[in-house]
C-alpha cells in the first residue's frame, strides 16, 4: 500500500469552500504532496485516496488543462497521480484510475457486486440452440476455442478446457474494476462492470457491460461513437467504431468493427475486418472479412476468408430450428450474392459462385470453383491454384498482421502449400482417379459429394494437383539442402535424415494454426491427465507447435517425396535429387505463367471497359494506363516475373552444386 495520509481540517475546508462535499472526511486518503487547488464540486462517499495533481493535458486544438477532480460524484475509488475527471454526470464507484488518465462528459462508471469482466461468458457459437459454447476469458486463443468447440466427442477434453476458463475468470473476479494508465474516455454513456487496459480510447461510446478491453502501450484499443458492447471480451490492438454493436462476443489482437456492424454470439478472432454486415453465431478465424451492408455471415466457421457483398448463409429450415452449422476452410471467397445452405463444408482456398443448396463437401477438394448451374453445384477442382488472386492473398495477409502488441494470442500459418493441403491434393487426385474408374473415363459428368464434376474439369484437376504437389515437395527438399557444400551422396542423406518423427500422417488446421494432427491429440491426452491444466500451458503448447512447423514439416514432406518419387533415405543420390529440383522447376514455372495468364486479364480491351469517357479509342487506353498502369510494369507481373527468374537461378545453383557427386 502507498504512503497515504488523511486530509488536515484546512485542506477540508478548502475542499468545502470549492463545492466538495463528503459525508466522511476521514476516509478520504491523499498522498503526500496533494493540493486542493485541482479538486472542485466533487461529492465523495465511501472510501476514496487520491494521487497529486502535478501535470495537464495537451488537447487537440492547442487546448491545455490540468488534472485533477471536477464536477463529479466519486464512490469508493483509488485515483492515481495526474488524473482528470470532470463531469460525471452520475458517478464513478468500486474503481481503481490509473496514472494520467483522462475521464470526462461521461454518463456513469462503476462495478456492481463482484464481476469477473466479461470472462467466463459462454458464447453459443456454430450452433444457435447451443452445444458448441466456447468460455472466452482474456487468453483465449484460436486453436482453443478451435478445440473447445468442434471437439464434443470428447467429453472429458471439454470439461477439462471450461475448467481452465473458470479457474481464470476466477482468479481476476473482483467488485473493484480498473482503468488503466493513460486511459481516455470522453463523451461516453454507461461502462458498467468493464476492466479497462493501459492506453485505451473510449470516445463516444454508447454503452460498455460486463467485459474487459484488453489494451496496453504496444497495442492501444479504440471504441468509437455509439458503439454498444455488452458481455464481451476486446484483445489488444483493437477498433470498434461507428455504432457497431456487439453481444456475447470475443474480438481477438488487431481487429476492426466498424460503421453499424452487429456481431452476437461470435469469436471474431486475429486482424479480422467486419464493417456494415451482420454476424450471428459465427466462429471468424484470423483474417476474415465481410465489409458490406447485405452480407450476413450466420453459424459458419471461417479463416483468411473473403465475403462478397450479399454473401450469406442459412442454417435454419424451419424444422427442429436454427442448429445446422457450416465450414468454409481457410482462404476461400465467396463472391456477390453467393449463398450456402447449411450443412456444407467448402475445400480450403476455393471460391463460392452462386446459390448451393446441396449439402456438398469440398473439404478434399482444395482450391476449387463451386459454381450454381441450374440449380446444380458444380465443382471445379484445382483450378484456384492459377488463380493471381489466391496468390495475391497469400503475398498480402503477413503484410496485414497489425498485431504489434508483443504477446500474440493466435498462432498463425500464412502458407499457402503445407502438408495441410497437400494430403488434401493426394486425396483429391486419389478421389477424382475413383470417379474415373467407377464411372468411367468417357463419362461427360461424375457426381461427387452432392456435386457435379465436368469430365474437362476433372481431368485439369488432377493435372493442377500433381503440379502443386511437385512444387511444394521440391521446395522442401531444396530448403533442406541449401547453403551446403556436399562431397558424396552418404553427406546428402545424412542432411535429408529428418530431425524429428513428428509430423507424419494427417494434419489440421487449428483456425490459423497448421499442425499434426498426432501432436493434437497428444495435448488432448496431457490435457485429459492435468498435465495441461492452465490456459497459459495450453498456449505455450499451440505457441510450441507453430514454432517448430518447418521442423515437423520437414519429415511430412520427406516421408512423401519418399513415395512420390519412389525412393529412400538409403538410396537417394545426387541424381536423384537433380531429378527432382527438375521436375519442381518445371512445375513452379508452369504455375507462374498461369498466374501471368491470368493476371493479363486484368488489362484486356474488356476490362477497359468505362475507361477514357467521352474520348477515343486511344485516349481510354492512356485513361486506364494512368489509372491502372501498364500490364509489364504491374507490381505484381513484376514480381511474377522476377520469381520466375529467382526460381530458375535457385534450381541451377542446386543443381550445379551436386552434379558431381555419382
Amino acid at each position: 500500500m502507498q504512503n497515504y495520509r488523511a486530509l488536515s481540517p484546512q485542506e477540508v475546508e478548502e475542499l468545502q469552500k470549492q463545492g466538495c462535499k463528503c459525508s466522511d472526511w476521514n476516509k478520504i486518503l491523499v498522498k503526500p504532496g496533494f493540493s486542493t487547488k485541482y479538486v472542485h464540486g466533487v461529492q465523495f462517499s465511501g472510501t476514496n485516496r487520491i494521487g497529486v495533481f502535478n501535470k495537464g493535458f495537451d488537447l487537440p486544438g492547442g487546448i491545455k488543462c490540468s488534472s485533477g477532480l471536477y464536477n463529479s460524484a466519486i464512490y469508493n475509488c483509488t485515483i492515481e497521480d495526474n488524473v482528470l475527471i470532470d463531469n460525471i454526470r452520475n458517478y464513478i464507484a468500486n474503481y481503481t484510475i490509473g496514472e494520467g488518465s483522462f475521464i470526462e462528459n461521461t454518463n456513469a462508471i462503476y462495478t456492481d457486486d463482484y464481476s469477473t469482466f466479461g470472462n467466463s461468458v459462454e458464447v453459443a457459437v456454430l450452433n444457435e440452440t447451443g452445444g458448441r459454447e466456447v468460455t472466452i476469458t482474456d487468453q483465449l486463443s484460436a486453436p482453443f476455442a478451435y478445440l473447445e468447440a468442434l471437439y464434443r466427442h470428447r467429453p472429458e477434453l471439454i470439461k477439462k478446457l471450461k475448467g481452465m476458463s473458470s479457474a481464470y475468470a476466477e482468479s481476476i473476479k473482483s467488485n473493484r474494476g480498473t482503468i488503466g494508465k493513460n486511459v481516455k474516455i470522453q463523451n461516453a454513456g454507461s461502462i458498467i462492470n468493464v476492466k479497462i487496459g493501459d492506453n485505451a480510447r473510449i470516445e463516444g461510446t454508447g454503452s460498455l457491460k460486463n467485459g474487459s478491453i484488453n489494451s496496453n502501450a504496444e497495442a492501444p484499443v479504440f471504441i468509437g461513437t455509439n458503439v454498444i458492447a455488452q458481455d464481451f471480451i476486446v484483445s489488444s490492438g483493437v477498433q470498434i467504431t461507428d455504432a457497431a454493436y456487439l453481444t456475447h462476443c470475443f474480438v481477438g489482437q488487431a481487429c476492426h468493427i466498424g460503421n453499424k456492424y452487429s456481431a452476437h454470439d461470435s469469436l471474431i478472432f486475429s486482424n479480422c475486418a467486419l464493417e456494415n454486415g451482420e454476424a450471428c453465431a459465427i466462429f471468424a478465424g484470423p483474417y476474415t472479412v465481410s465489409m458490406h451492408k447485405s452480407s450476413l455471415l450466420i453459424a459458419g466457421m471461417f479463416s483468411f476468408c473473403n465475403a462478397g457483398s450479399g454473401s450469406n448463409q442459412s442454417n435454419h429450415m424451419y424444422k427442429l430450428g436454427p442448429i445446422h452449422q457450416g465450414i468454409v476452410e481457410r482462404g476461400s471467397k465467396t463472391t456477390s450474392d453467393s449463398y450456402i445452405l447449411w450443412p456444407a463444408k467448402v475445400g480450403a482456398f476455393s471460391l463460392v459462385m452462386g446459390r448451393h443448396v446441396h449439402h456438398a463437401d469440398t473439404s478434399d477438394m482444395p482450391f476449387s470453383y463451386l459454381i450454381e448451374q441450374g440449380d446444380e453445384t458444380y465443382l471445379v477442382p484445382g483450378v484456384n491454384l492459377r488463380s493471381v488472386g489466391t496468390v495475391r492473398d497469400a503475398q498480402k495477409w503477413p503484410k496485414r498482421d497489425k498485431r504489434t502488441d508483443s504477446q500474440k494470442l493466435d498462432p498463425i500459418n500464412f502458407n499457402l502449400l503445407s502438408p495441410y493441403t497437400i494430403c488434401k491434393m493426394y486425396k483429391a487426385i486419389h478421389n477424382l482417379h475413383a470417379l474415373q474408374r467407377i464411372s468411367g473415363e468417357t463419362s461427360e459428368v461424375y457426381t461427387y459429394q452432392s456435386a457435379k464434376i465436368k469430365r474437362s474439369s476433372l481431368v485439369k484437376g488432377i493435372e493442377f494437383y500433381q503440379t502443386a504437389i511437385h512444387k511444394f515437395l521440391g521446395n522442401s527438399i531444396i530448403k533442406r539442402l541449401e547453403d551446403i557444400k556436399f562431397q558424396s551422396n552418404e553427406e546428402i542423406r545424412a542432411r535429408l535424415q529428418p530431425d524429428s518423427e513428428v509430423g507424419l500422417g494427417e494434419w489440421i488446421d487449428l483456425s490459423g494454426l497448421i499442425a499434426p494432427k498426432s501432436e493434437i491429440d497428444r495435448f488432448i491426452e496431457l490435457v485429459e491427465s492435468d498435465q495441461i491444466d492452465t490456459l497459459e500451458k495450453a498456449n505455450s503448447f499451440f505457441n510450441e507447435l507453430h514454432a517448430n512447423y518447418y521442423t515437423y514439416e520437414w519429415a511430412w514432406a520427406w516421408e512423401r517425396i519418399c513415395h512420390t518419387y519412389h525412393t529412400d533415405i538409403k538410396t537417394i543420390t545426387a541424381q536423384d535429387i537433380i531429378a527432382i529440383v527438375k521436375t519442381w522447376k518445371e512445375a513452379v514455372i508452369g504455375l507462374d505463367k498461369l498466374l501471368y495468364s491470368d493476371a493479363q486479364k486484368e488489362f484486356t480491351v474488356t476490362s477497359q471497359t468505362g475507361f477514357g469517357a467521352d474520348g477515343s479509342k486511344e485516349e481510354k487506353k492512356v485513361d486506364f494506363e494512368q489509372v491502372r498502369g501498364d500490364f509489364e510494369n504491374n507490381a505484381f507481373v513484376t514480381s511474377l516475373l522476377k520469381h520466375i527468374e529467382v526460381k530458375s537461378a535457385l534450381g541451377d545453383e542446386i543443381i550445379e552444386r551436386i552434379k558431381h557427386i555419382k
